[in-house]
């Protein structure tokens, strides 16, 4: 796609919602910063595009913003974006309680509700927030209406707080598609949750107690027998012996 950096007709087709205005505005400010470059090319095409997808656009074109653009387009308007859902998906208020330093995974069951079947190269990678060390996970390509379970392995932050992190699955060329999932982790003080299931424990102990009836051993047991005669009208024998 040929570059123009003057206002064109009919641009509709190749930048579609993108102002022509805009473009020359962000490339009238003769920038060099490579990672302010990356977050205005992330501002110009959204949510779609991540970081190491802008910058390699960028790269390829010399870092010249307005024509990365350009050749982002020109590629992901001719690609149609796999489908994704999830099957089951965490509530964004739910929060896991753990201590700092441990180790644990994260799993989503998702589904691939499109009519097309996954491309090679999908994976799975953290696009905001903390990523908890959980590395980039490989894709098999579902076929529709195939189901897959993503595990992510995970460590949590060494201090304590609330953290949050945002995953979504990317087309091998970086583009980001289906549903969002979400990890929320409260990190607790080392020896925390030891003690607040010793808590649990001793209060699920004590939380109907069994009232237990002292035996005394003056007072004879009172057999079977008598109990029945007791239970007699008015009238019969009563075995009492005090």
């Amino acid at each position: 796609m040929d570059v123009n950096n003057g206002p064109s007709e009919g641009s509709g087709n190749g930048t579609m919602d993108i102002e022509q205005s805009l473009l020359q505005q962000f490339s009238c400010m003769g920038t060099t910063d490579k990672e302010e470059l990356v977050q205005q090319l992330q501002k110009l095409l959204g949510s779609s595009l991540n970081y190491s997808t802008a910058a390699f656009f960028l790269d390829m074109n010399n870092w010249n913003l307005q024509a990365a653009i350009c050749s982002y387009l020109d590629i992901e308007n001719s690609t149609k974006l796999p489908s994704m859902t999830l099957v089951q998906d965490p509530v964004a208020s739910e929060s896991e309680s753990i201590e700092p330093n441990v180790s644990f995974q994260k799993v989503w069951h998702i589904i691939n509700n499109g009519p097309d079947q996954w491309p090679t190269g999908c994976y799975a990678q953290c696009s905001d927030g903390n990523s908890f060390n959980g590395g980039r996970v490989v894709l098999p390509p579902l076929k529709p209406f195939e189901d897959t379970h993503l595990t992510v392995h995970m460590v949590s932050p060494p201090t304590p707080g609330v953290y949050q992190s945002k995953w979504r699955l990317c087309t091998e060329k970086g583009a980001y598609f289906g549903d969002p999932m979400w990890v929320i982790v409260t990190v607790v003080e080392e020896g925390t949750m030891a003690l607040t299931q010793q808590l649990s424990s001793f209060s699920e102990l004590g939380a109907s107690p069994q009232p237990e009836v002292a035996h005394n051993p003056f007072i004879p047991q009172r057999s079977h027998l008598e109990h029945t005669q007791d239970a007699a009208p008015q009238g019969g024998r009563d075995y009492n012996m005090w």
